[in-house]
């Protein structure tokens, strides 16, 4: 006997919820492109960049996360930690120095991009940016530190700002919630359902104070402008919208109006 229409539409939601529990474990690995890098490419990097000093920060389940500390011009020592993208690895900013308005720079890699060690994963990634603004608060007098994110780092940029006091926050082609930016992408998969609410950015920033810049491209066709423009409203503190017109997600870094906005906005906070 041929079940009734409603009951072979609960067959079917019953073999898709099978279906995306067996997947769900490798879920997240679709969030992340690593780029590691050989030995060999971090010896010429070492070698072109010799002002830059080499990072090693310990997270606290051991893993190694390695990088570099560009030292800056001011006497002050005002620090950027800056969070990449999920498939940037982020020496290629040891050439940009001058963007960062004579601030000390930290660049770190997350685990498995990089020489940094394991596997990335958002509890840990979360939890190794709050480590590494904590290395640097332990290893010297108070000083000013910016947290600078792009796309994927924009959600970890925003954790560290809602857990500690930084004194102000440049968020690249920002989005309230990773798991809303894959829903945009395949409207026809229940994304939440299958990875959960991954970082999930928007319910953090009413309480962050800290002054705000947004920096979005004007045909960034992997982020929706909607996407950010609800992590701007929900800011608790001062913020600010700036545009690149002509710039699309993976090629703003070519506009010098890029460059022109985050130097400008270290500037007024250094």
């Amino acid at each position: 006997m041929k079940p009734s229409e409603p009951r072979r539409r609960q067959l079917a939601r019953a073999a898709m919820a099978l279906g995306l529990m067996a997947v769900l474990p490798a879920c997240e690995d679709l969030v992340y492109h690593p780029v590691p890098i050989s030995a060999a490419q971090d010896a010429a990097i070492r070698t072109r960049h010799p002002q830059a000093q080499p990072l090693e920060i310990r997270a606290a389940d051991g893993a190694a996360l390695r990088g570099w500390l560009l030292p800056g011009s001011r006497p002050d020592h005002p620090l950027v930690l800056y969070f990449g993208g999920n498939a940037e690895e982020v020496s290629w900013l040891l050439d940009h120095a001058d963007a960062f308005a004579g601030w000390d720079v930290a660049l770190v890699n997350y685990r498995g991009y990089g020489r940094s060690d394991g596997r990335p994963r958002e509890r840990d990634l979360l939890a190794d940016a709050v480590a590494i603004f904590d290395h640097f608060a332990r290893a010297g007098a108070p000083r000013r530190v910016a947290v600078v994110g792009r796309s994927l780092g924009s959600a970890v940029a925003t954790y560290v700002a809602s857990q500690r006091p930084v004194t102000c926050v440049v968020l690249i082609a920002p989005f309230d919630s990773a798991s809303a930016v894959g829903q945009d992408a395949v409207p026809f998969v229940p994304v939440s359902r299958v990875i959960g609410n991954v970082y999930d950015a928007a319910p953090l920033a009413p309480a962050i104070r800290a002054p705000l810049r947004v920096i979005v491209a004007s045909h960034d066709t992997i982020v929706a402008r909607e996407r950010s423009k609800r992590l701007f409203d929900a800011w608790g503190g001062h913020k600010e919208w700036v545009t690149i017109d002509g710039a699309g997600h993976n090629d703003i870094q070519a506009h010098r109006s890029y460059w022109n906005a985050i130097q400008s906005f270290l500037v007024r906070h250094g």
